[in-house]
């Protein structure tokens, strides 16, 4: 079965009806609290959403080039490695991403796998010939319980229709690759943040997230350091405290900061303090995967052309983008949460926004985000 995905038109105009959410921490945000808030960063969403099929797929571009060609510094930090990404392990042994980033559902990683191979090849006819293959990135997460996932419903044009429609502003909530995900037994999905940071050479950079939140406990749900997860239980009238953790969580991190891969990881890492912060253990079942990349240079795909010379950041002045990090996190993952509609899938299978729930918590987003 195939769904249109939602319009551009649609998700541009879900950006500015948002909720208001606390700021975490007390770094200031980019201009849109978005990934795209580091230069070069672009997102876009394809997104199903007609009857049992809820899903979608989320893009992430590092430029505005071709990333096959020109490839951005990159690494990434398995948490908890219960998932079915595609292309990690060129990642962790080269350090480069080669194509934009995509996210989707669980069973269609093998047809955004397939997408990404067939654009390259037509940007690079040589791809696999005299050019090197290229290595595709997929991230999933299992989205079955509002998607049919067995309809395999993502289309290979479904990923270009993302790629098209990218841009600087950043839908969230039940969206693209988030239509179907659950988090804390409510509705989940897309959410970005950002912070700007000051080295101690007094230089300035930009970092950025972008999950896909599918994981999560109802009764260890802290937000914004309240901890509101009995609450939210109970009112899910959910026996919680047996219930083993099966989801999942995708977290993106993008700096215009000078690192290498070597450095890259050690940001993917901080991931995880943000995701701590939400009240995830890294449960056997969730697959907790980051990757960090920076966009302060490319390296050539070709020999001929000169490596980059570029003065990498020192790791002693590293510390204030590891808290950029995790606040971003935990900041997009709220984002994520607060920002998803209700939607009912499958089988009439219903998940409730947050606030649905808990119209109790507006109060505390009263206060102006920076």
């Amino acid at each position: 079965m195939r769904s249109t995905p939602r319009s551009i038109a649609d998700e541009g105009a879900a950006v500015s009806a948002l909720p208001v959410a606390p700021h975490i921490g007390t770094l200031v945000a980019g201009p849109r609290n978005a990934i795209t808030d580091v230069p070069g960063v672009t997102v876009g969403h394809a997104t199903l959403a007609q009857g049992p099929i809820q899903t979608g797929v989320t893009v992430v571009h590092p430029h505005q080039g071709d990333p096959y060609r020109d490839r951005v510094p990159a690494a990434s930090a398995v948490l908890n490695g219960f998932g079915k990404s595609i292309g990690l392990v060129q990642v962790h042994e080269l350090g480069v991403l080669e194509t934009p980033i995509a996210l989707t559902n669980t069973f269609s990683v093998a047809t955004v796998t397939q997408a990404q191979i067939r654009q390259c090849v037509a940007a690079n006819p040589q791809c696999g010939r005299r050019l090197p293959t290229v290595n595709p990135l997929v991230f999933e997460c299992n989205d079955g319980y509002l998607n049919d996932i067995q309809a395999m419903a993502v289309m290979e044009q479904h990923y270009l229709d993302a790629c098209a429609s990218a841009g600087p502003a950043v839908a969230e909530g039940a969206v693209g690759a988030g239509r179907g995900m659950s988090s804390f037994g409510v509705k989940g999905g897309v959410g970005t943040a950002s912070r700007r940071v000051t080295v101690a050479s007094g230089a300035e950079f930009t970092v950025g997230a972008l999950v896909v939140s599918n994981f999560g406990r109802p009764a260890q749900l802290m937000l914004a350091g309240r901890a509101i997860g009995q609450e939210l239980a109970k009112t899910l009238a959910a026996a919680s405290a047996g219930e083993s953790e099966k989801g999942s969580i995708i977290l993106l991190i993008a700096t215009d900061a000078p690192l290498d891969a070597r450095q890259l990881r050690r940001l993917a890492l901080r991931a995880g303090a943000g995701l701590a912060r939400t009240g995830s253990v890294f449960g056997h079942g969730s697959g907790d995967i980051a990757l960090a990349f920076s966009t302060a240079y490319t390296l050539s795909q070709d020999p001929g052309r000169p490596m980059p010379d570029v003065a990498m950041l020192h790791d002693a002045w590293l510390d204030p983008l590891f808290q950029a990090v995790a606040d971003s996190v935990e900041q997009a993952i709220i984002h994520s949460l607060l920002r998803a509609e209700t939607v009912i899938g499958r089988n009439g299978h219903r998940r409730a926004s947050l606030l649905e729930l808990m119209p109790g918590l507006i109060p505390l987003f009263s206060e102006k985000s920076s």
